[in-house]
């Protein structure tokens, strides 16, 4: 807090900064803060403009990915499924997409070109 708005936590304690002046303090620190850090770890670091970016990469990657399936020749195998930007949180974008996969994993028997279904890409395109 001192780095931002000049006051030490310590004014609190002394009664020079009231309870409710510190709770607005604390609430509307910048992202950037040692504060917002410690709660939030990564996610703090990214925007929505962060967030849009991942979402373009992951969009234009399927779609150049679902070129390739349907250009590709019959007798060739079928492209890797693109991996999506790591997010902070650790999940692809669409929690639903998520939950699906997991259902879906490894051990499920369902290969590269299976494993996509029309409901998941509306899910993923919106």
């Amino acid at each position: 807090m001192l780095r931002y708005y000049g006051k030490d936590l310590l004014d609190w304690h002394r009664g020079e900064l009231s309870s409710r002046r510190l709770q607005v303090l604390l609430k509307h620190l910048p992202r950037d803060s040692a504060v917002n850090r410690e709660l939030f770890g990564e996610a703090a670091d990214w925007s929505v403009t962060d967030h849009l970016l991942a979402a373009t990469v992951d969009h234009l990657a399927a779609a150049n990915w679902m070129f390739a399936c349907v250009n590709a020749a019959e007798d060739d195998d079928p492209p890797e499924a693109p991996e999506p930007v790591p997010r902070p949180d650790g999940k692809p974008y669409g929690s639903a997409d998520a939950e699906s996969d997991a259902e879906s994993g490894p051990g499920s028997g369902q290969g590269p070109a299976e494993a996509v279904s029309p409901e998941t890409l509306v899910r993923f395109f919106g």
